[in-house]
């Protein structure tokens, strides 16, 4: 069996794939490719130690403990979690530890049955895609050597010191309490509600907040790793406890965070999903306006414009990237960045490390509803006054046969339409799939899945006309491919 570490670790379906004798055989090209000269290794980290993490999902933490015990075997000194912590907690805690690498146990947002091992590097973010590929070579390697994992005995490797528990909130609480004005939300506490979707930021948000005053509601903060059944995803489609417990009057507003608290979402005291598009444009507009910040502002392909017209008012250097997290990570590391962020809840900013990270952008949020002193409500309509109308929409449609990305984007190309929904294209972008930009920066965007017969179209409109008229087109792709 091929085991597939891409750039973004390796995920399977529990007891499928994704099972103790696999896990080792990638714990121990983990421990190959960290121990070999292909890594990076700078003076001031230590490289014999590595943080280990995982989340809520069925066996996580007994997964986690076999990585720490092959990697113990290789001579590492792991650092283990001592109970499910955020993704971002875990890649903090690489960093504040002086670690040459993390292994974090998570399928991040995807259904209950999926695990997966997610990498991480030096800087306090997601591997390199070089070292994720020096990984996938020593699997290919030990296998067509027939070397199998080294293992050791866990007990013993805790009392040799190989395997040491910690609790990496402590440190990471330290660090966010730079970050967020706790002032702010303790002269005007919120009455709000967090939604851990049973994933490992359960806690996270109510417990750094203590002492400010703040009424805070948790639900689904349980552990539950079947989910209630529904993918960990902060979508307005899997959110109905919250907005049931928004309506009810439990919170004024709601804050959520996925499986492994990488991402985030909201919901105004309405009941309306406030994405991820309005939440990265509100925290540039706070952190200009309010802190006086500034920096390169970094967004993906597929997020909203809304930002590219705040960055050109405040005369802020604009990034796009392809999808992924990785591609916004690398801007943070080598530019000095205020905020970068995806249309799938990854957020992170100025100050903090190159990872989306839920609870510290949930907690951004607060601040900025304590200090407008308006509703979020309030608050979303005026930014759409400001820099909208916009109207956000995306659908997957299932083509007749798998098609490649370089195929679909010379069709897209060259058959490109003068316009849509009455308005010219006026731009045509190939950095991820084929992007058309209106004359009125209405866009549409599609992208064909690199793993599944799939074509992912992106939509925003001035106009709910318009984003029909654009899925339409999609629509209209994904038929002629035949």
């Amino acid at each position: 069996m091929t085991i597939h570490f891409g750039t973004d670790g390796w995920r399977a379906v529990i007891s499928d794939s994704f099972t103790f004798g696999n896990l080792r055989i990638v714990s121990q090209a983990i421990a190959d490719a960290v121990a070999s000269d292909h890594w990076d290794k700078s003076p001031s980290v230590d490289t014999k130690k590595i943080v280990v993490g995982y989340d809520t999902r069925f066996l996580s933490d007994r997964f986690a403990g076999e990585v720490a015990r092959v990697l113990a075997a290789n001579g590492f000194t792991v650092l283990l979690a001592q109970a499910d912590s955020p993704t971002p907690a875990i890649s903090f805690a690489v960093k504040s530890n002086n670690a040459i690498a993390g292994v974090m146990i998570t399928a991040s947002h995807n259904a209950p049955r999926y695990n997966g091992v997610k990498l991480k590097g030096a800087f306090g973010g997601s591997a390199l895609s070089e070292q994720c590929r020096r990984v996938e070579v020593y699997i290919t390697d030990n296998e067509e050597q027939a070397r199998g994992p080294n293992l050791m005995d866990f007990n013993k490797a805790r009392e040799a010191g190989l395997i040491q528990k910690f609790n990496p909130l402590t440190a990471y609480f330290d660090h966010l309490r730079k970050l967020i004005n706790t002032d702010i939300i303790a002269d005007n506490p919120q009455r709000f509600v967090v939604d851990a979707m049973y994933g490992s930021g359960r806690g996270v948000i109510k417990s750094f907040l203590q002492g400010t005053g703040c009424e805070i509601a948790e639900i689904r903060g349980e552990m539950n790793p079947g989910f209630g059944g529904v993918h960990p995803e902060p979508i307005a489609k899997y959110l109905g406890p919250l907005s049931s417990a928004v309506s009810s009057g439990v919170g004024n507003f709601g804050v959520v965070t996925d499986g492994d608290a990488d991402r985030i979402g909201a919901m105004d005291e309405r009941g309306n999903f406030v994405d991820p598009h309005k939440i990265m444009a509100l925290s540039l507009k706070y952190l200009v306006e309010k802190r006086g910040m500034s920096g390169a502002v970094v967004r993906t392909v597929s997020t909203t414009r809304m930002i590219d017209r705040l960055a050109k008012r405040y005369g802020l250097k604009l990034y796009e990237t392809p999808v992924g997290f990785n591609h916004i990570a690398d801007y943070m590391m080598k530019e000095d960045v205020l905020i970068g962020g995806e249309e799938s809840g990854g957020i992170s900013f100025k100050g903090h490390i190159p990872e989306g990270d839920g609870p510290i952008m949930g907690l951004l949020l607060v601040e900025m509803v304590a200090e407008s002193k308006k509703s979020l409500n309030e608050m979303v309509n005026d930014l759409l006054e400001d820099v909208g109308p916009v109207l956000y929409e995306r659908v997957d449609l299932r083509l007749n046969r798998p098609v490649a990305k370089t195929e679909m984007t010379e069709f897209l190309t060259k058959k490109a339409p003068a316009e849509i929904g009455g308005q010219k294209v006026d731009e045509i972008s190939q950095r991820d799939g084929v992007k058309y930009i209106m004359a009125d920066d209405s866009w549409l965007l599609i992208r064909p899945s690199g793993t599944e017969p799939v074509l992912r179209v992106y939509a925003e409109g001035r106009t709910q006309a318009m984003v029909k008229s654009l899925l339409g087109y999609g629509r209209t792709v994904a038929e002629s491919v035949v």
